[in-house]
């Protein structure tokens, strides 16, 4: 007969990281960018009373339980008060990714249920376009002092941050609930149809947030200065703005400014050492710091996610730079990060290439998520590095079904993720593709990433992207769209010889077009839907 435990049981809840924080890491400072320009400073003790602070003005407002307060904002302090003071409450805090379409954002605010939305006041021309659509919110409340505050005509109860919580004092007392109650909620990127929500609970934040901070994930301690790049509206910037007062490292806020010059500058001024971003973030910042000869003082750790690295990069980084790039996956429907590819005892010993090799793959899975490929049947795929089927995945802080939707998002216990991956003996995972990316021509599968990591390893090209376009003999072949670093002459016969032995014959691309940009979405990835509307009738 099994026995039951003797130990307390208290619930794992959001309220408590921060009171964590400001209990052992007090006086430890938190660095935000204000929209306007300067630096602000304040403690994790300073900011723990704040978000008590907004926790009452929320109250005073007439919010309850359960209710949903939106935010439509940068990585900046108030957006972290609000991280703990909604949640913490027992409301939902709701991101909202500012860069959808007004009318996703309209259909996602209503669909939440926001009773009142925050907002950056760089956002006040969208606010302005959409509040009319938003019947249901009681107040618009930006993210400012009084004067900063924008100006927004024909918008009704606009309220000023720092003005609505001014009254209210610092004594909250945290109401206790069951930890699987819902604390955040964020809206998947609805490249087709409809965008659809993922309400984490408590439980889920505290537990991802704790396998974070693990030394084979971000691996920060105390010691620690750092900068989440990944913004605070996409998966609640891979929970480092949870993690970070749980082991008291010091946390930079970039605010608005995320090009390559102010973030190099910022990292340089606050001496970062671990930061956190998407591919695309780090190719830009890398561009400054090559153009302007620079280094990195005190920056020695990446994680990197939301899209493949390109090998090249990392091993740019870790090579030039002496930065390591740590590659992980993870999405919307995994809270944040689900795997991490640092380096083994035994990786350590193989020659820089082999390295560099094994961090461009997506990793092993953190403690808590279990992984497998599965056919087009639904059955299991051996673990020998070769075999490739849709990945699917399971475990602490997976979505189980979407937010209120019908039916489960499961098949037989296990998430979808749309995803052709991988995975090796050792279990280590590399995403292939997308469902909805992969080329099929001639009856051969080829792999978008894996094809514009290769051309990425070109020293003259900034960003590429790789899409199946329809083929009236092969059914499909790729299509290659580069943009070229400024000041590079490369031209398509340069690319071709240069993929030429870097992958198979059949997949080199038909035609290559060089494009001044590619449009990239809210997260930081290329959106191929765009390009396939675009460029899909070039070989027809």
């Amino acid at each position: 007969m099994l026995q039951p435990g003797l130990m307390m049981d208290r619930p794992l809840l959001v309220s408590g990281i921060i009171e964590h924080g400001a209990a052992q890491f007090g006086d430890v400072e938190i660095v935000s960018r204000e929209t306007h320009g300067p630096l602000f400073r304040y403690t994790y003790a300073q900011c723990a009373a704040r978000a008590r602070k907004l926790a009452n003005a929320l109250a005073g407002l007439g919010l309850q339980p359960g209710s949903a307060v939106g935010s439509i904002a940068w990585n900046n302090h108030r957006h972290m008060e609000a991280y703990y003071g909604v949640s913490g409450s027992g409301m939902v805090m709701h991101t909202c990714n500012p860069r959808l379409q007004p009318q996703q954002l309209i259909y996602i605010i209503n669909h939440a249920e926001d009773a009142v939305m925050l907002f950056d006041a760089t956002f006040a021309p969208l606010v302005k376009g959409i509040a009319g659509y938003c019947p249901g919110v009681k107040a618009w409340v930006c993210l400012s002092d009084e004067a900063n505050m924008p100006a927004i005509d024909g918008v009704g109860n606009v309220l000023c941050y720092e003005t609505l919580i001014a009254p209210h004092s610092e004594t909250f007392d945290w109401p206790e609930f069951d930890e699987r109650t819902g604390a955040a909620l964020c809206y998947t990127s609805g490249t087709t149809g409809n965008p659809k929500g993922v309400l984490y609970s408590h439980r889920a934040l505290v537990l991802n947030a704790m396998s974070g901070c693990m030394p084979a994930v971000l691996g920060s301690s105390t010691r620690d200065t750092v900068l989440p790049v990944v913004p605070m509206f996409h998966i609640n910037a891979w929970c480092i703005p949870y993690g970070t007062p749980m082991i008291g490292a010091r946390l930079v806020l970039p605010g608005p400014r995320l090009d390559g010059a102010s973030l190099y500058e910022l990292m340089e001024s606050e001496r970062v050492t671990v930061s956190a971003g998407v591919p695309t973030i780090w190719m830009a910042m890398m561009q400054y710091v090559e153009e302007n000869k620079l280094r990195f003082s005190t920056m020695r750790r990446t994680l990197v996610g939301g899209s493949a690295m390109p090998e090249a990069l990392i091993a740019k980084f870790a090579d030039e730079y002496d930065v390591e790039v740590r590659h992980g996956w993870g999405m919307t429907e995994t809270t944040a990060a689900a795997t991490t590819s640092a380096l083994t005892v035994k990786d350590l010993e193989l020659p820089a290439a082999q390295r560099h090799a094994i961090v461009a793959k997506q990793g092993k899975s953190m403690y808590g998520i279990e992984i497998k490929v599965v056919d087009e049947a639904g059955d299991t795929l051996p673990r020998d590095g070769i075999t490739q089927g849709e990945l699917h995945v399971r475990g602490q802080w997976v979505v189980s079904a979407y937010y209120k939707a019908e039916k489960s998002a499961l098949i037989d216990g296990w998430f979808p993720t749309g995803d052709i991956a991988s995975i090796e003996a050792n279990g280590r995972m590399q995403i292939r593709d997308r469902t909805k990316d992969v080329i099929k021509s001639g009856g051969e599968w080829i792999s978008s990433i894996d094809l514009e990591n290769a051309a990425l390893g070109h020293p003259a090209v900034a960003m590429a992207a790789v899409i199946g376009v329809k083929h009236p003999k092969w059914e499909e072949r790729p299509l290659l769209l580069i943009v070229r670093k400024p000041g590079a002459a490369v031209e398509r016969d340069d690319i071709l010889a240069f993929l030429d032995g870097r992958v198979a014959k059949w997949w080199i691309p038909d035609e290559i077009l060089f494009v001044d940009a590619l449009p990239v979405g809210g997260t930081g990835k290329v959106q191929k839907n765009e390009l396939r509307k675009q460029y899909g009738g070039v070989f027809t």
